[in-house]
């Protein structure tokens, strides 16, 4: 999408870019320049909000700022003009808003013409001298009429009335004639008299056939009146929202990540029928394990790398997505088709304060331990920081979202948009489990896996489960697995 226009003068008008895909509006959080201030190419202006993160903007010229178009907490449409930037000193750009009214009003060669001038200027600063010219070309046509005949002139203008919405009522001079008295009478009574039938002599309209005329004439505020009466109802009804006590109450506009996430996950929760299934795993072994990696990481590869039991989890998971490929998909709609993903782009849910986002690791099936641990130290700090760009969160095909770090137990996630299955991991405690035929005290944990069930069957979605909670209980199976 062209994101810039420039006019005669100089003056460059910088649009809101479409910096995801499929988004429509951005929200702008903070300017970083203000009018007067000079720019130069790639230099940052301002930083905005979209559905799905936070970006910084870039100007992709040199100038001199002129007009910033929108405040900030403002939502604009991807394509409207956000800032205008004077490229060639200043000079040209104080001028244009004079020159273009000037010519015009010159072509017009009619005083109404002088009129918006004006009000033509800010426009034309700002980009809109085309609407203003499109509204001086009227005037001119009208100057041309009172070189007809004065019978001509009238019927042309009578014509032209109708055309603007005007009614009937200016052709009136092409009925009988009307004495001036019985004229004044039709209009204060509210009588077109271009309806009334004359019953005068030579066909003029006299005072009984305005008051004849005046009979139905009330008639129409009476049919009228009836709609009229539940309109008080229709204003009363928002009088409860006004009410609310705002010292007790505090309203959130929904706008951002937090509208883009509720649209998603009413879009997914409607559209794809869902199945969640559950287990409960031992991962006693799993946990040992990254207390071995933590003590010697240097030994695996993961020297400054931070190493948890969502790193093993992840990775049980792209194994299981390995030896069941056809729980990679997503479902084309449009053409009716299931779409298998050779590739696996792992999503991670992180809440962050604009709220739930789902940024993705590319190609995670193809990383090392280490490097899925990076890119997942990279994941997390990004997203804490805020500053994820849409691009991480486009293209996921499977998700994992940890609701045990909050201390519950599991979960009946909703699918990403566009995938088929995400899974739930919940909290890790110690609980009382039969080993080796005693109870004892062990670290056991819940897992829930839900998925499309246009894609993923019952004995499909039981198999990833499965795999992934077999990798947790017994973790030596990453090497004979992965």
């Amino acid at each position: 999408m062209t994101t810039m226009t420039e006019n005669a003068s100089g003056l460059r008008e910088f649009k809101m870019p479409d910096v995801g895909e499929g988004l429509t509006e951005a929200e702008i959080l903070k300017w970083y320049v203000q009018p007067g201030d000079t720019v130069t190419d790639g230099q940052v202006v301002c930083e905005v909000e979209t559905a799905k993160a936070a970006v910084e903007l870039p100007i992709p010229y040199d100038g001199v700022v002129r007009h910033l178009h929108f405040p900030e907490g403002t939502t604009v449409d991807v394509g409207q003009v956000i800032i205008a930037v004077d490229v060639a000193g200043g000079a040209a750009a104080e001028e244009a808003p004079v020159q273009e009214p000037v010519q015009q009003a010159s072509v017009a060669e009619a005083p109404a013409a002088e009129e918006p001038k004006p009000e033509g200027r800010t426009p034309v600063l700002v980009g809109y001298g085309v609407a203003e010219s499109s509204t001086k070309r009227r005037p001119r046509k009208s100057a041309e009429i009172p070189a007809q005949q004065p019978e001509t002139l009238y019927a042309a203008t009578a014509i032209q009335g109708e055309l603007n919405g005007h009614g009937p009522g200016h052709t009136t001079q092409q009925r009988p004639l009307a004495k001036p008295p019985v004229r004044k009478l039709a209009k204060d009574l509210g009588v077109d008299l271009a309806t009334i039938t004359p019953s005068g002599p030579d066909g003029i309209i006299t005072r009984e056939d305005v008051h004849a005329a005046v009979a139905p004439a009330p008639q129409q505020p009476t049919v009228a009146a009836p709609p009229f009466t539940p309109a008080p109802a229709q204003v009363q009804a928002p009088a409860p929202v006004a009410t609310h006590d705002a010292a007790r109450e505090t309203r959130i506009p929904v706008k951002g990540v937090r509208k883009a996430t509720a649209a998603a996950m009413i879009g997914s929760a409607f559209t794809a029928p869902h199945v969640t299934e559950f287990v409960t795993v031992d991962v006693t072994r799993t946990m040992k394990l990254v207390e071995e990696l933590k003590q010697a990481p240097d030994s695996y590869g993961l020297q400054g790398l931070r190493v948890n039991p969502l790193l093993l989890i992840a990775k049980a998971l792209l194994v299981a997505v390995k030896r069941n490929p056809d729980v990679n998909a997503s479902w084309d709609e449009a053409n009716q088709e299931i779409v298998l993903k050779h590739y696996v782009n792992l999503g991670i849910a992180a809440a962050t304060p604009r709220g739930l986002i789902v940024p993705n690791i590319k190609d995670a099936h193809a990383k090392t331990l280490p490097q899925l641990a990076e890119s997942l130290g990279e994941l997390v700090a990004t997203a804490r920081e805020g500053k994820t760009s849409p691009a991480a969160m486009q293209g996921g095909t499977v998700t994992i979202t940890n609701v045990g770090v909050f201390g519950i137990d599991t979960g009946t996630p909703i699918l990403n948009p566009g995938e088929a299955a995400i899974l739930a991991v919940g909290a890790i405690k110690l609980q009382p489990w039969v080993h080796k035929g005693k109870v004892k005290p062990r670290q056991v944990t819940t897992l829930a896996l839900s998925f499309d069930h246009r894609l993923v069957d019952g004995e499909l979605g039981s198999k990833v489960l499965a795999d992934v909670a077999a990798i947790l209980e017994q973790p030596k199976r990453l090497i004979t697995w992965g």
